[in-house]
């Protein structure tokens, strides 16, 4: 028996209750050579009989029971090693596909022979209102063609996700403990690549106005964001000689990535307390300055107004400021 073109790797992490529907959206694909490695914890929050009616319902569901509760990137990981499809697909609860998604997914294949990272669009559903990803008009730049990063280095200034791209399998990079564990998975996945490929059209819905991870494990916090990153210019920094034209040109992309992201969870409500708030502001502020390219020039308007405050670690000019306010929510 042909191996499935896809795996999708689905934590069974579903405190909003929506898991339902994101396996029904799959399990109503129009293309049918695919699998479902749904992976179950001990938690609350992943309901163990709706896992086990789709396991009887579906031979296309395979359930990963985990003896201890875990965080999203070894439940990621541990599906993945189990994985048969020649792609993985990386979902959470909340997210939806329309029904011709991996269809259109396998067509693009077709084009394109192998390669190490389909790219796709996604959009956000939140309270009846439709919003396009933040990558939809480089995705849509991007042409029919494939290339490696080096010949598109404004992908690592894209926001990193897991859920808007298949990956090959056996290129899966590890998906770390704690929060915002695709980060630096995403970036070393598209460091490693050589052939990489865009679907421009949306194939995921993401049920959720901002993007923030539903689980970490024990003792995550979001100051975990600063290890991802850092871990992401160390790789940067270790790339070949030969490899620095390319370091080079993805050093500003992946750096205004970092400061954007930094920034939105800086203003997101519900992120941080105010004890934390100057902490986090600080250790920002210290990465702009270790990891600011040469030549860099900051972005036009207010969000450049941010940039600068940060640069200089003006905190309190920042917050009476409320600063937070403006060019905010930009992932």
């Amino acid at each position: 028996m042909a191996p499935p073109l896809i795996t999708v790797v689905l934590p069974a992490y579903d405190e909003q209750g929506q898991l339902k529907e994101c396996l029904d959206s799959l399990l109503g694909q129009s293309f049918r050579e695919f699998e479902v490695i749904v992976v179950q914890t001990p938690s609350e929050h992943c309901p163990e009989r709706l896992v086990e009616a789709y396991e009887l319902r579906d031979a296309r569901v395979r359930v990963l029971r985990l003896d201890a509760e875990t965080g999203i990137g070894r439940a990621r990981m541990a599906g993945a090693a189990h994985a048969r499809g020649q792609y993985l697909l990386f979902l959470d609860a909340d997210h939806l596909l329309p029904e011709d998604a991996f269809e259109a997914m396998d067509a693009r294949l077709a084009e394109t022979g192998e390669v190490d990272v389909l790219l796709f669009g996604h959009n956000r559903e939140y309270r009846g209102k439709l919003w396009p990803g933040n990558a939809a008009e480089l995705l849509a730049a991007t042409g029919p063609g494939v290339f490696s990063p080096a010949e598109l280095p404004e992908l690592f200034g894209a926001p990193p996700l897991a859920w808007d791209r298949l990956m090959r399998s056996g290129t899966i990079p590890a998906f770390p403990d704690g929060f915002y564990e695709e980060v630096s998975a995403v970036h070393r996945s598209l460091l490693a690549a050589t052939r990489v490929a865009v679907l421009d059209r949306e194939c995921v819905t993401i049920r959720r106005r901002h993007t923030l991870h539903p689980a970490g494990s024990e003792g995550a916090t979001h100051f975990d964001l600063f290890d991802r990153y850092e871990s992401t210019f160390e790789l940067l920094g270790a790339q070949p000689a030969e490899a620095e034209p390319v370091t080079a040109t993805v050093r500003p992309h992946l750096f205004t990535r970092m400061v954007r992201h930094y920034l939105f969870v800086f203003d997101l409500p519900g992120c941080l307390t105010r004890a934390e708030r100057p902490q986090f502001f600080q250790r920002a502020a210290e990465h702009y300055k270790r990891f600011l390219p040469h030549g860099y020039r900051r972005p036009e308007g207010r969000e450049g107004i941010k940039f600068s405050l940060l640069a200089s670690n003006s905190y309190a000019t920042f917050e009476v400021a409320k600063f937070s306010r403006l060019a905010g929510g930009r992932r």
